[in-house]
C-alpha cells in the first residue's frame, strides 16, 4: 500500500475515534444546543457532508451537498457511514481521484476541526467529556466506527 493513503487511513481512524469521544454519552438535548453557532446536530452534518465530498473526490466525480441534519442518532449513524464509505474507498486497490494531500487537508482536517467545535460544545453546555491522552490511544486503520476501544487514560 502507499504509505500516504496508510497514513490517510490512520487519520481517518483517528477522526472515528475522537468523534466517537464527542458523541458518546451526550444527553438527547446536545444534539440542538445554540450556545455557540451551529448546533451539535449542524456540525456533525457537516461533517458526513465532509466524508461523502472526500469519496466523491476519491472517485474522480467531485460533488457538494449540505445536508439538513437528522435526528442526533440517526446523524452519528450517518456521520460513521459516511466515514466507513470513505475509508472503505482508501483501503481498496483501486486508483484515488485525488491528491492524499488534498484530501487531508480539506475534508479530513476540517473534520478534526469540527470534532474539537462538538467536544468544545460539550462544555458549554454543561456536558463535559472526560479528558483523555490520544497518544496512548488504540487507533487503528480500518477502524472508523462509533464502536471504539476504551480510552486507555483519562484525566
Amino acid at each position: 500500500m502507499d504509505p500516504k493513503r496508510d497514513l490517510l487511513r490512520h487519520t481517518v481512524a483517528t477522526v472515528a475515534y475522537r468523534a466517537s469521544r464527542a458523541v458518546e454519552g451526550a444527553p438527547a438535548n446536545f444534539a440542538g444546543f445554540a450556545g455557540a453557532g451551529r448546533t451539535p446536530a449542524q456540525i456533525l452534518a457537516h461533517m458526513g457532508d465532509l466524508f461523502d465530498w472526500a469519496l466523491s473526490i476519491a472517485q474522480g466525480r467531485q460533488s457538494w451537498h449540505d445536508s439538513k441534519p437528522l435526528a442526533w442518532e440517526q446523524e452519528k449513524q450517518r456521520f460513521f457511514a459516511a466515514l466507513q464509505a470513505f475509508d472503505d474507498a482508501l483501503a481498496a486497490p483501486e486508483p484515488i481521484a485525488g491528491e492524499m494531500e488534498k484530501l487531508f487537508q480539506g475534508p479530513v482536517a476540517d473534520a478534526l476541526n469540527h470534532v474539537g467545535q462538538i467536544a468544545m460544545l460539550r462544555r458549554l453546555a454543561g456536558c463535559k467529556m472526560p479528558g483523555e491522552n490520544y497518544y496512548l490511544a488504540h487507533i487503528v486503520a480500518g477502524s472508523v466506527g462509533e464502536d471504539q476501544p476504551a480510552p486507555v487514560r483519562t484525566f
